[in-house]
């Protein structure tokens, strides 16, 4: 449960910081997992990740991800012959996006009661588990976050995804800790990313002009284990990791599953199947 601090916080400025949320042998058991998942996968199929408007990569290994554990290549580990050209450890930018849903060791730590609580806290009434990512932040290489929205990506009607952003590391100056716009929340929707009509890729549909500025945002360096909650409206960014050390971190999106969830939404699942609640997720560890 949040305090009556955090929630103010939560509130007011669009975000709230919960030091301590996990432990560090929780945390090191995620990675460990994320490392396992990395071995086993096979580099044939390449994507490369990138926030950076059009440069998002928008092919079908990505659009089809939604219900899926996919890797996705930081774009420096990638040169101009497809080659790797750093150990493949180093190379993953992050996983997505069904983490959540389809391995044990991810759904434990998302469907953790503390999570649950504060999704009824802030007002809930059917929280959903849409989407998880674990985020490398690869040393040297670790690419830049552009300022955004969450919304952005997953949008709901009325608007109802809130991040939980979990630092597996310390998170720092250096290595590319989180920035947010305190009140933030309160600016408009500047844009919602569709599928295109043909399925192929992506378009930017334009809202508003928020002509941030980055003066205006803070940096949220925390210790391991801390937890990190924002608004889908909450602009934040992260820049690029040009330190010798990683900064991982898992970020869990949820939504409210009686809003409307739009078909242009780039996060769509092949299956058909509904987006889980928390108690679906945990009946599968009881099968």
């Amino acid at each position: 449960m949040l305090n009556d601090d955090q929630l103010n916080s939560y509130h007011k400025h669009g975000y709230c910081v919960i030091e301590n949320f996990k432990n560090l042998a929780q945390c090191q058991l995620l990675q460990q997992r994320a490392k396992q998942i990395v071995n086993q996968f096979s580099a044939a199929d390449i994507s490369i990740f990138s926030t950076r408007e059009q440069q998002r990569n928008a092919d079908d290994y990505f659009l089809s991800s939604g219900d899926k554990i996919r890797c996705f290549f930081e774009e420096e580990a990638i040169d101009e012959k497809g080659n790797i050209t750093v150990d493949k450890d180093l190379a993953i930018n992050k996983l997505g996006h069904a983490m959540h849903q389809y391995d044990a060791t991810f759904r434990h730590f998302s469907t953790d009661q503390k999570i649950q609580k504060i999704c009824r806290q802030i007002g809930f009434k059917d929280p959903r588990l849409l989407q998880s990512m674990y985020i490398f932040k690869q040393p040297r290489i670790g690419g830049v976050v552009d300022i955004h929205q969450d919304s952005t990506f997953l949008y709901t009607e009325p608007m109802s995804v809130v991040g939980f952003w979990f630092a597996l590391e310390d998170a720092t100056l250096e290595n590319g800790c989180l920035w947010g716009m305190p009140g933030g929340q309160k600016t408009p929707l500047e844009k919602i990313m569709k599928r295109k009509k043909n399925g192929l890729g992506i378009k930017f549909q334009q809202l508003a002009d928020n002509q941030y500025q980055e003066q205006d945002f803070v940096p949220l360096p925390v210790k391991a284990g801390t937890l990190i909650m924002f608004d889908g409206r909450f602009p934040h960014f992260s820049k690029a990791n040009r330190s010798a050390k990683t900064r991982h971190a898992y970020t869990l999106h949820i939504i409210e599953g009686q809003a409307q969830y739009p078909e242009y939404n780039w996060l769509q699942r092949e299956d058909k199947q509904e987006f889980p609640s928390f108690e679906q997720l945990l009946a599968m560890d009881a099968l």
